[in-house]
């Protein structure tokens, strides 16, 4: 994979604490860090998934010109697919990882919604007929 800027698609994260945020993503989702400036900021790769983890004291977590502070949470997320959801959620949960949900089928597949130390969510997927 380029690690060129142009060829990743970039999601930002508010999040509480950022080196709990990238031990999580890099220990439990197969991320790797690109750049560290914890506690303010860092971003992880994941294929062409770059993920901006932005913590309290970021730019991004400045507030808003009405008062309104950036938070974690929200219904938003990532999209992971995995070859097997059943495995992948029997070895989150044995490494004590919160769920939202349980797996859930729809014509398109199974998913459930992972969450990420600071309550952002992350939907792991599994493609009908894999």
């Amino acid at each position: 994979m380029s690690d060129s800027s142009a060829d990743l698609v970039s999601v930002r994260y508010m999040v509480d604490d950022v080196d709990t945020a990238i031990d999580f993503y890099t220990a439990h989702l197969g991320f790797t860090v690109r750049m560290s400036a914890a506690p303010a900021f860092a971003d992880v790769l994941r294929g062409n998934l770059r993920l901006l983890l932005s913590g309290p004291s970021s730019s991004a977590g400045r507030p808003m010109p009405d008062g309104a502070q950036p938070a974690p949470g929200g219904w938003n997320r990532i999209h992971l697919i995995v070859d097997d959801i059943a495995a992948e959620v029997d070895r989150l949960r044995a490494a004590g990882l919160t769920f939202r949900n349980d797996i859930v089928s729809g014509p398109g597949g199974r998913q459930i919604l992972l969450e990420d130390p600071s309550g952002n969510v992350v939907e792991l997927f599994q493609p009908a007929g894999r």
